[in-house]
């Protein structure tokens, strides 16, 4: 994977977005993915911030850009605007506290108001390291995502355990819906075109040369 931002480089570029409550983690598992670094004074984020990473998918470069949203209540109605044009999330929660899993369904109905209906959404169960502090199992992250039709990863940003995995998950998930919408579009439009040439010409050149000349003179 390489960091240079030339977009010129790359063949697609993609935005996501990291939501859930304030404190999951998601400033660090931005960090670790696009930077490598962990911040343990990490601070709430204001607003929001953003990062880019290069992922190369098969034959393809892709530029991810990872938007990273405040999870305070007070921020979200700014936030919301950001999800436009999002094509994936990663939805976080914190393992070890379990209103951050049982506020997921909120954060859910927010992203299916704002979002495309068909966002890639990534459900992140973060702090796995934190054995002993643990209060909502893995089993019941996976059940929800099983239910909600969402990918499902443990991370830890702390220990790097899982984290690029997680973003390689999202990102190879939105190429491939991205991919069969190109495809599709390309034979949607050679039907069309062959409608056309099968029927009677609309029009030739020198039709199109005399009207311009008509115009003119008129």
């Amino acid at each position: 994977m390489g960091d240079a931002f030339n977009d010129d480089e790359c063949d697609y570029l993609f935005k996501a977005v990291l939501i859930g409550d304030s404190g999951v983690g998601k400033s660090n598992l931005l960090s670790r993915f696009s930077r490598n670094e962990f911040r343990l004074d990490s601070k709430p984020t204001i607003g929001v911030e953003f990062a880019y990473k290069n992922i190369r998918v098969g034959d393809k470069l892709i530029k991810a850009q990872i938007w990273d949203t405040a999870g305070q209540e007070r921020f979200r109605a700014i936030t919301s605007s950001y999800y436009r044009g999002a094509l994936g999330a990663m939805l976080v929660y914190d393992l070890t506290r379990r209103a951050t899993f049982d506020n997921l369904r909120k954060w859910l109905e927010e992203l299916r108001r704002f979002a495309n209906t068909d966002m890639v959404i990534v459900l992140v169960g973060n702090k796995s390291d934190l054995v002993d502090k643990r209060e909502v199992e893995e089993k019941e992250g996976r059940n929800l995502a099983e239910k909600e039709g969402l990918c499902f990863m443990e991370t830890s940003a702390l220990e790097n355990v899982n984290v690029e995995e997680a973003y390689l998950e999202m990102v190879t998930k939105i190429f491939e819906i991205t991919s069969h919408k190109n495809v599709q579009e390309k034979i949607d439009t050679d039907r069309e075109l062959t409608k056309i040439s099968a029927g009677k010409p609309i029009v030739n050149m020198d039709e199109v040369s005399a009207t311009i000349k008509q115009s003119r003179c008129c």
